[in-house]
């Protein structure tokens, strides 16, 4: 819980510094990228946060690159050939 707390206050204190949409105002950043595995695994772990940061990652689960990334996760193999080693 405080990683997530961490989390949500970085992105609050962001969001309210410098402006929606994104965390350092109208542009997208690496900061954004850096969060987007995160706002993954909130969705998918069923993480409750605040409305702010909700709001957040919806938007960045919006995006068509999100959805595209998401959609070629789901074409993935369960094996990896790779790992298939006797020991």
């Amino acid at each position: 819980m405080d990683d997530i707390e961490r989390i949500t206050t970085i992105w609050r204190e962001c969001l309210d510094q410098y402006g929606d949409p994104w965390l350092f105002g109208k542009k997208r950043c690496m900061a954004d990228a850096m969060y987007a595995p995160v706002a993954t695994r909130f969705r998918t772990y069923h993480v409750t946060v605040d409305a702010q940061c909700t709001a957040y990652g919806n938007k960045m689960m919006a995006m068509p690159e999100m959805k595209e990334w998401i959609a070629a996760a789901k074409l993935e193999s369960d094996d990896i050939e790779e790992l298939d080693m006797e020991f």
